[in-house]
């Protein structure tokens, strides 16, 4: 579908998507670290660690980085690799908000 087929409302808020995309795929790596620490079984960490690895590949990550931090296992050296890529990702200047 083209964008002559969304309002104009519609269409800033796919831009958004779209722009914020990357830093929303940090967010759920985050959480995914989160949920890693907090995982009682096994079983559900297996399960975790099979989404982190999906996530890493959307995240575009090197593939040696990925396969090294899927063989470690270890939370600490994803949050590592996360907070260096994060503070190498170009980051985008905040437009101010119209009032209303």
């Amino acid at each position: 579908m083209s964008e002559q087929n969304y309002t104009p409302y519609q269409q800033k808020i796919i831009r958004g998507y779209y722009r914020h995309q990357q830093e929303m795929a940090f967010q759920k790596l985050e959480e995914l670290v989160a949920d890693i620490y907090l995982a009682e079984t096994e079983k559900k960490k297996a399960a975790l660690w099979k989404r982190i690895e999906k996530a890493l590949v959307n995240l575009s990550a090197p593939q040696k980085i990925i396969e090294h931090i899927l063989a470690d296992r270890s939370p600490e050296v994803l949050a590592r690799n996360l907070k260096d890529w994060w503070e190498k990702m170009p980051k985008q200047p905040e437009r101010p908000r119209p009032e209303d």
